[in-house]
């Protein structure tokens, strides 16, 4: 699908998407759980039906509501139903539950699709091995075959490449028979973290840490309680919403449904947009943003990755250069985002420099000539490039073009819908 989208006027009010980040957790520990746990304010993101068909493979129940979905979990082991399971395009929905799988009754074997078949998996090995688990991939890739159990114990793993490795463990060897111990060594995106450890503790589970959180212990022999809670709205997904109204609005645009119950690594967004000069205020649920010019601004996203698409956005409008650190969190993404950035932004004469060195995107003011025709951009299948391009496309000086704009899919189904009822002029292509 190619969508055009042509510079607009934004104005109004949107409701966040729920958070895919939370709501796979949350059904990670519905499937381990005893009992039932009902999730309201569902997402219907690709990430999440992957996760939901998964859980269902693994021996829970799935009821699903208009705006609900009851799991109910049947304990550990967990009593699967075949041996295959697909993550979809979904990393987190991969490594977390190549761990969980190894409760299963059954060796399972863990499939992928798209760009997440060449995505890293073999993090994992050496802990389920050293576990007591076993652990087979094709050269560090999916497929994977898993089984277990894991009898629980003292391992160290590397977090550099993604916390998502350390959140399928603590989800799994709180059920183990041994207590556990795990020594994390340069660990990224410790908000996500923070956020396992909330869920689980509203699970009823006890996994503790230090400040530093690179020590995790994890008394055995634990059982998940199914509890009723709410989908948090995304704030990785308001983020694109609100670099669109500080650039593009009348005068302000709202963005509801943004009451968190959990940690959300890219809340930081509040902070970066109040850096470049933006005004923010909070409504009742949610948050107000108000047209301004943007001030040029350095800023570290490695807990954060998934905020540079819209702030790559955002720095193109500034008068002077800004940088992001953080750069090498890009490379395992849907995309190597930092290549799609610096591809892409140059077909409409934006910038981007890549310092690896420094680590760090320089993102230069863009010399925003009118376009006589439409520029065709590629989200190279990744959700946050074609949301970038919409972005840009709506702050912009003519119409952009963009090529598999139906990837949003994967986070957020609604976004062009959303951005239309903001006002954004959007129309299809036929070719």
């Amino acid at each position: 699908m190619i969508l055009r989208i042509w510079p607009s006027r934004l104005a109004g009010a949107v409701n966040a998407p729920s958070s895919k980040s939370v709501m796979q957790r949350l059904i990670a520990g519905g499937l381990m759980a005893q009992g039932t746990t009902t999730l309201h304010n569902v997402s219907d993101a690709n990430d999440c039906t992957s996760a939901l068909h998964m859980a269902a493979q693994l021996g829970a129940d799935i009821e699903l509501g208009e705006s609900s979905v009851c799991i109910t979990g049947h304990g550990v082991p967990l009593q699967n139903r075949g041996t295959t399971l697909n993550a979809g395009e979904s990393g987190l929905a991969a490594r977390m539950f190549a761990a969980i799988a190894t409760a299963a009754k059954e060796p399972m074997r863990l499939e992928a699709n798209g760009t997440l078949q060449s995505r890293p998996m073999d993090a994992l090995q050496a802990p389920i091995e050293a576990l007591g688990g076993s652990y087979v991939s094709e050269e560090g890739h999916c497929p994977i075959a898993v089984s277990g159990p894991l009898d629980g114990g003292e391992i160290n793993l590397d977090g550099s490449i993604s916390s998502q490795y350390l959140t399928g463990l603590l989800m799994t060897l709180p059920t183990s028979r041994k207590d556990s111990q795990i020594s994390v060594e340069h660990l990224v995106s410790k908000p996500y973290v923070e956020m396992t450890c909330a869920i689980l503790q509203d699970f009823g589970i006890d996994v503790q840490t230090n400040e530093a959180f690179n020590v995790f212990k994890i008394p055995g022999n634990q059982t998940y309680n199914g509890f009723e809670t709410t989908v948090d709205g995304d704030w990785s997904a308001a983020a694109f919403l609100l670099v669109a109204g500080m650039l593009a609005a009348e005068t302000s645009i709202e963005i509801q449904g943004l009451n968190t119950l959990y940690p959300q690594a890219d809340e930081a967004i509040r902070g970066a947009l109040l850096f470049a000069g933006g005004a923010l205020s909070g409504s009742d649920d949610g948050v107000q943003i108000a047209q301004r010019p943007v001030r040029s601004f350095n800023l570290d996203l490695t807990d954060s990755p998934d905020l540079f698409p819209p702030l790559a956005v955002l720095a193109a409008f500034g008068k002077k250069p800004s940088s992001l650190r953080g750069a090498h969190r890009l490379m395992h993404k849907e995309s190597n985002r930092a290549h799609a950035l610096i591809t892409e932004f140059k077909k409409l004469g934006i910038v981007v420099e890549w310092d690896e060195s420094s680590d760090l995107l320089r993102i230069q003011p863009w010399n925003r000539k009118p376009l006589p025709d439409p520029i065709r951009i590629a989200s190279h299948g990744d959700h946050r490039m074609a949301m970038a391009a919409a972005v840009l496309a709506i702050a912009g000086i003519g119409a952009i073009e963009i090529e598999d704009a139906e990837c949003v899919a994967k986070s957020y189904p609604a976004f062009f819908d959303d951005l239309e009822v903001l006002g954004a002029r959007i129309e299809w292509v036929s070719k």
